[in-house]
């Protein structure tokens, strides 16, 4: 086995999502005065998960802040600080925990520059874990971004590989408004090798994964590498997968997902969230506004079961998308 290191990456020429990430923050640190990080835990403790692990010791506590439990107070004078010509990084432990922020994310952030006329802009980046999988319960283990890509303003982003996590944070804090960036948890300690050619990344497009021509699967954040994992068992009977990493949840890129849906002419849409309302929904709709006479079979969804998600492992993985059902819905769309 590859050794690890306390933080859980992997020694040697890999890396891995969570140092992937840790190292983005240290270039914004190290190249910019007006980048700060705070949140709960993220100083002495290193984060929750281990993502801000020795940037304490490395920037000093100016830099590098630990707050209160209070994420209405400290996402608040992340706002604040951004309107003061700062730019911010906001740690949220969790995405259930951000609903404590939900007024200032949503009143403040999000709403400043409309109701200035375009005078005050928040250059604010908040990141936070979310996603099921790890047995942590109900009240740490949701998954709400696709709520928060339903609110005008917001940048919602969804790293699901190295290189994003390496290098869309870069792209997030050049943004003159808020910027949500959501870490999936069970995609921490995730290893392999970055790609030097992937830096320099923009915000506004979906990734095609995985090339295929019979049916296109859509996913984004932890359900893309199940969702690649589900392509590889479909390629092994015969049907061709083409896999799209969403990537960028508001806005969304409506041009890679039609130009590939109208190349395969199915779809299946992969979402964490729960099916009632969810971003699996509004891409569907979306498929059916603009591409429905490329359909030749209905749109297919696989998303959580409408409970909050068990602690219970068996329980908890019955209640989330899973390859086997990516793999069902695909063939129901082939047919």
């Amino acid at each position: 086995m590859t050794p690890r290191s306390r933080s859980g990456t992997r020694t040697g020429t890999e890396t891995t999502y969570r140092e992937a990430l840790r190292e983005a923050l240290r270039e914004a640190l190290s190249t910019d005065d007006r980048v700060f990080l705070m949140g709960e835990d993220v100083g002495r403790y290193g984060g929750c998960f281990g993502v801000s692990l020795g940037l304490l010791e490395e920037f000093g506590p100016d830099r590098v802040r630990d707050t209160p439990l209070s994420e209405s107070a400290f996402v608040g004078a992340g706002i604040g600080a951004a309107l003061a010509g700062m730019r911010p990084i906001v740690e949220i432990m969790t995405v259930n925990f951000s609903l404590l922020a939900l007024d200032q994310i949503l009143n403040n952030a999000a709403t400043l520059r409309h109701m200035s006329g375009g005078q005050l802009g928040v250059p604010l980046v908040i990141r936070m874990t979310t996603g099921a999988g790890r047995q942590l319960a109900a009240q740490h283990s949701h998954s709400l971004e696709g709520w928060y890509a339903h609110i005008p303003g917001l940048r919602v982003l969804a790293p699901a590989t190295l290189d994003d996590a390496r290098h869309l944070l870069p792209a997030a804090l050049a943004d003159p408004d808020p910027v949500l960036l959501f870490e999936h948890g069970s995609l921490y300690n995730v290893a392999g090798s970055l790609d030097p050619a992937a830096e320099g990344l923009g915000l506004d497009h979906a990734a095609v994964r995985r090339e295929g021509t019979d049916v296109t699967v859509v996913a984004y954040g932890g359900c893309v590498p199940k969702a690649l994992e589900a392509a590889g068992r479909l390629s092994d009977e015969g049907i061709s997968a083409e896999v799209v990493d969403l990537r960028t949840l508001r806005p969304l890129d409506d041009v890679t997902i039609l130009t590939s849906v109208r190349r395969t002419h199915r779809a299946v849409l992969v979402d964490e969230g729960w099916r009632s309302g969810s971003l699996a929904a509004e891409i569907e709709a979306r498929i059916c506004e603009q591409a429905f006479f490329d359909l030749d079979a209905p749109v297919e969804r696989v998303c959580s079961a409408e409970v909050p998600v068990p602690y219970a492992r068996r329980l908890e993985e019955a209640a989330l998308p899973q390859p086997a059902g990516i793999v069902a819905a695909a063939h129901r769309a082939v047919g």
